[in-house]
């Protein structure tokens, strides 16, 4: 191979090999932002401007036509159809992990996809042992959830002190957790299907295939048709945002022959920061507001907070890692190269910060219930900062005992 080719080579596959590192430096740089957001909802919510905070959430706009309109308040339209485009991009990061990525091989998908599963199963049967009935039995799918924003920003506080080894199966297992959570919206958080509009919906999404397959670039088009889709999930009674994922699957993922970016690839580059970096804080400002007041302590000894503290900070931990262990010892999966038990328990405990995707879900759950969705937020806000705690200290613990003469003879 002369050099001239193997320069024209690397160009090549410069413009999609990189993603999954550039999809970690967004997710890192955009956590500040994210956590700033937060703040600022938690400082309007409990200031003489709450009211208007509120005001402003509850705001109804939209189009209208004639005598007719179609208007939702400003949170819903952004749980509702920016965080559907917050889902589409989390679509294609599924479907990019399982084609070329992390999740592509059964040997290497093995074990993140099992601690994932781990990971949402302990947390959801630790939630209903504790809310088995009453107004809290809708939230057992809060404590499945991970952010991966927040878990990775964790991870970057150490620097070059985290093995990559140790990234790669925290943010496979963070978007292996993401797909159950589609899942588990589409299942069990869809109130009455209209089946008419699921079939208009089959039918955009089959037009997309059919269009991605014949090698079409106009993104207008396949904005179109992603739009109708999601007006018609919306109407069918399934969660809009699950719209995302499905036309995210449509898309293809693999690089071309002759070294361009496919469409899959494309967007998810371009929409990513935009999510990051504009999606993720408008929905954490307008999400986060909890009423910090004396009767907090009481809330959080709530079943519903207690379930959502106990599921993201306990059963993160013991499913992660119970898991992990059963599918070392059973020889379907093994450790990362250069990690051990210790590093995946301190990724475990990272996993517990459920924050975005735990908001979510119960929002899902409880929006019809103020006081009970209350509980639920301040038990996700307690719990996200004592696994982003613990976590945090189980890792610095690691990480300066590799740094010891002692740890590096071992």
């Amino acid at each position: 191979m002369t050099k001239n080719s193997m320069v024209t080579k690397s160009r090549r596959r410069a413009p999609w090999s990189g993603v999954f590192e550039r999809f970690v430096r967004s997710e890192v740089s955009a956590t500040g932002l994210l956590l700033a957001s937060t703040a600022v909802a938690l400082v309007l919510a409990n200031s003489p401007w709450a009211e208007t905070y509120r005001a402003l959430a509850d705001a109804r706009i939209g189009p209208s036509w004639g005598d007719r309109a179609f208007t939702l308040s400003v949170q819903a339209w952004i749980n509702d159809l920016l965080m559907a485009v917050f889902f589409f991009v989390i679509g294609l990061e599924i479907k990019r992990e399982f084609v070329v990525g992390q999740l592509s091989s059964r040997r290497r998908a093995a074990l993140p996809l099992v601690a994932a599963l781990g990971g949402m199963v302990v947390p959801a049967l630790l939630y209903a042992a504790l809310n088995g009935s009453g107004p809290g039995a809708r939230g057992w799918g809060i404590p499945m959830a991970t952010d991966i924003a927040f878990a990775l920003g964790v991870l970057a506080a150490f620097g070059r002190r985290v093995p990559i080894g140790l990234k790669v199966f925290l943010t496979a297992l963070a978007i292996a957790d993401d797909l159950g959570a589609v899942l588990v919206i589409a299942v069990f958080y869809t109130s009455q299907l209209h089946w008419a509009a699921l079939a208009v919906a089959g039918a955009l999404l089959a037009l997309i295939a059919a269009a991605s397959r014949a090698g079409m670039r106009f993104a207008s088009v396949y904005l179109l048709m992603a739009m109708g889709v999601w007006a018609a999930v919306f109407a069918s009674g399934v969660h809009a945002t699950v719209a995302g994922v499905l036309v995210a699957m449509m898309l293809p993922v693999r690089g071309r022959r002759d070294g361009t970016m496919p469409a899959g690839l494309t967007l998810e580059d371009r929409l990513h920061p935009p999510v990051a970096f504009v999606i993720l804080p408008l929905f954490a400002f307008f999400n986060a507001g909890v009423t910090i007041d004396s009767d907090v302590m009481a809330r959080l000894a709530h079943p519903v907070s207690l379930g959502i503290i106990v599921g993201l900070v306990v059963g993160k931990q013991v499913g992660i890692l119970l898991f992990s262990w059963i599918a070392v010892k059973s020889g379907q999966a093994a450790l990362p190269d250069g990690l051990g038990w210790v590093d995946l328990y301190g990724a475990a405990c990272v996993a517990g910060i459920g924050f975005t995707m735990s908001l979510f879900v119960a929002e899902l759950a409880f929006g019809g219930g103020a006081g009970t969705l209350r509980q639920a937020k301040s038990g996700i806000l307690c719990a996200s900062l004592v696994a982003a705690a613990w976590g945090s200290a189980v890792l610095h613990a690691r990480f300066r005992r590799w740094r010891t003469p002692a740890a590096k003879g071992r």
